[in-house]
Order: C-alpha cells, then structure tokens, then sequence
C-alpha cells in the first residue's frame, strides 16, 4: 500500500475523530492523465494533468456529509475537515446512514487482478505522438478522396486509491488505462457527412490494437455508411454489434440500482425471482476479472467484492444495492454499482446467423434516445446496415426502434461468439426478433 497516502487517510480519520465527528471515512485518488490528439496532420491536443484529492464521509450524532478537498496541506485540511464536521452537525438526521457493518469486509479476495501496466513508466512522449500520427495516418490512407476530416488520439492514466474507515476498512487499489480512438467524416451525396469512429481501452497497452487497426477501422465503419438511407417501418430480427450492446443494456442496469428501486421509480422493483428476459440472457458482473476494465477487490463502500449472477436465464437473481439502501430496503447489500458486465457467449458467428435470419438489420451505432427507468419505455435512433440472406445490401439511416424494455428483452433469439473485449461490458452481439424498426 501507498505509505504517503496510507499516513495521509489516516490522518484526516483521527482529525475528524477529534473535531467530533462518530465515524468516518476517507479517500485520497492520486491520478495522473496524458492525451495526445492529432488532426490535419498536426497535433491538435497535447494534455498531460496530475490530480490529488481526498473525499471524507462524515458521520455525526446521526447526521451524514460528504465532502472533498484537493488542499490537502497540513493546516488547511484541518481546517477543512472541522468545517465539514461543524456543517454537518447542522443538517437533518438519517437514521440509515452509518458505515458499512465491518462483516461486509470480510473475504476480501486475495488475488491480484492484474491492473497495472508494468511498462507504463517507460512510456515516452514520442511514442504516445506516433501512435496518434499512426492512426490518422491509416484512417486518411483508407478513407481516401472521401475523407472531410479525421481525428484520432491516444490517452493513458495511472491511478492509485487509498480507503481508510474509522471503523477497520483498509484498502488501496492502483490501474492503468490505454485507449486509442480514430474517428472521420465522409461526404456523401448531397450534403449527408456520416461520421464513424474506433474505439478501444485496455488496462495494458499491449492488449490494445495497433493504432494502423484502430485508424483503418474508423475509416471502414464510415465509408459503410455512405449511402445510408431509410427503409419502410417493417418488423424484422436485428443483430445488435457487440461494442454497442452496452448502450442496450443500461436500459436494465438502472431500474436495478437500489436506489431507483426503494423509492420505487423501477419497474423492477418487484420483479426479483422473475422472468425479465429471454432465458437466452444471462448477465454476470464480475469485479475479479484479470485484466479488467472494472476489476477491484472491493466497492466504494468497502464491501467485499465478489462474482454475482445478476440476470440468469431471463430471470432477475440481484439488485444493486450499496449499504446505505440496503438499509432501507431492510436486505442484504450486494454492490452499488456494475463492475465487468459479462454476457457469456453463444458458439455462432454473426455472419452465420445473418445467413440464417434472411432479411434484417445489423446495428452498428445508437444516436440519441431516452429510457423511462420507472416505465420501461425506451427509443433509440439507430445506424447499421440492412442485409438480406447473409450479405449487405446497403446503409440504414435515420430510423429508430421503441418499445418497453421487458418486452424488448424477451424477443432475445440469440447470442453469438464475438464477446467486446475492449470495454468493461464483455458482451457478444445479441440477435432480437420480431423487432418494429421505424422509417419511412
């Protein structure tokens, strides 16, 4: 553990002890970012920033605040922290707020998840700029006379995060982060300038796709899109692209936080033990997965984190629920937010399943839309490409699909083989039937 950081926490802990408050908690993140941009041949964006802060959870004769700070010189953060501690005393009682019961620590994992690049510190100022040059390059190479414009960048951080509780928590947790993104502008006919991008993140570089990959397909995933036109308002099966299912599944993922679901504006609230899907969902979230992207040991609570089966064939078996709404909802706290999303994988490709379905729609991009978390209506504006008996026959634009997101989910007709492996929702993409696709 950090010994600066550690030493730090547990100051500010006993200074807040001593200034009156009950218990405590504190944070202290230590981050630092570099991004590199580059467009028309030259840099565009060269950012490189460090940040310090440190959060204090405050619990006083009943009264509850949370607080952060970047000062954290001595005085100062004495100072601060007896103020935090006298405004509190001011506020309105909770009777549900304490810290976690120190039982909820128990059977931290011992396990390192792998979350540190060890080649990050020899990573150079003008390797980061020739990765970007490299991307741009292949995108304007691909994209040829139809290019308008290109951007493309590289981004990378190294974080560190110390957790003190006054009443036993203990914790500290340390990652990298490596994305790489391109992204262009066509011009089509008449004034129609679709835009595609390439998009990935990993926790080591070297797990990313060579900047020439990444350039190239945001060229590929544009130029698809020219030509893109409406199609009349027709029910077919759509096969949602694996990057985008995420977009889909935050639909479910919010009715199933706690909060939504005490003050009953889910409409999952009362659904646990029930069908929510098609028994062809499954939907794992598993904090202790090497390598990932939302991988950790234990949650902004300090509860212990541990694999869950959220949605196991269709059928809802956890909420979301951190400690302070677990107290509300008078059950067991699970976590209070996702950490790695999985969707385990079907054994087909997309390209067999477009052959078999005939006639329909692949989904490469979301724009827009809305969800009713309390409901369950959504609508969304979609892009992809309509295909008929396994291959293309040209660009959907400017078209949506609505519904209720119960209903949605229960047409799931398939999962096919190609899990995302470059985001913290490892999902394939998923096949729906019988779907209405709003045009003309």
């Amino acid at each position: 553990m950090n010994a600066q950081l550690l030493d730090l926490a547990k100051t500010a802990v006993k200074t807040a002890k001593r200034a009156g408050a009950t218990d405590c908690s504190v944070v202290i993140s230590s981050e630092r970012g570099v991004e590199i941009g580059y467009r028309n041949r030259q840099p565009e964006t060269i950012k490189e920033a460090s940040t310090l802060s440190l959060l204090v959870r405050l619990y006083v004769n009943g009264r509850y605040s949370a607080q952060a700070t970047s000062d954290l010189r001595p005085r100062a953060l004495e100072r601060f922290i007896g103020d935090a501690v006298a405004m509190t005393k001011l506020l309105a009682e909770d009777p549900f707020r304490s810290l976690p019961d120190p039982s909820t620590y128990a059977g931290r994992a011992q396990v390192d998840l792998g979350l540190v690049d060890p080649d990050y510190p020899t990573l150079t100022a003008a390797q980061r700029h020739a990765a970007a040059r490299a991307a741009e390059e292949a995108c304007l190479a691909r994209g040829g006379a139809r290019v308008i414009s290109v951007t493309a960048s590289v981004r990378d951080y190294r974080s560190a995060q110390v957790m003190l509780a006054s009443n036993g928590f203990e914790g500290f947790e340390e990652s990298t982060t490596f994305v790489a993104s391109a992204q262009m502008t066509a011009q089509d006919e008449g004034d129609r300038r679709p835009m595609g991008s390439s998009f990935a993140a990993a926790v080591r570089r070297a797990a990313l796709p060579t900047p020439e990959a990444v350039g190239r397909e945001a060229a590929d995933r544009t130029l698809a899109l020219l030509g893109g036109r409406k199609i009349k308002t027709e029910t077919l099966p759509i096969i949602v692209e694996n990057r985008s299912v995420g977009r889909l599944l935050a639909n479910l993922l919010q009715p199933m936080t706690g909060r939504l679901v005490q003050q009953k504006q889910s409409f999952l609230t009362d659904k646990l033990g029930q069908k929510v899907a098609s028994e062809r969902l499954t939907l794992i979230d598993d904090p202790l997965l090497p390598g990932g992207l939302g991988s950790r040991l234990f949650d902004a609570d300090g509860i212990a984190a541990k694999r869950r089966t959220m949605i196991e064939g269709g059928v809802l078996k956890e909420f979301f629920v951190d400690w302070y709404y677990s107290r509300k909802l008078g059950r067991p706290p699970t976590t209070g937010s996702p950490s790695n999303l999985v969707v385990p994988p079907g054994t087909r490709s997309v390209a067999e399943i477009m052959r078999d379905l005939r006639r329909g729609i692949l989904i490469t991009d979301f724009i827009g839309g809305n969800a009713n978390s309390t409901t369950g209506d959504a609508s969304v504006g979609i892009v992809g490409q309509l295909f008929s008996d396994g291959s293309i026959v040209h660009p959907v634009a400017e078209m949506n699909i609505a519904g209720n997101t119960l209903d949605f989910w229960s047409r799931l007709a398939e999962v096919a083989n190609d899990p995302w492996p470059y985001g913290n929702v490892r999902s394939p993409s998923l096949v729906f039937t019988d779907v209405v696709v709003s045009g003309l």
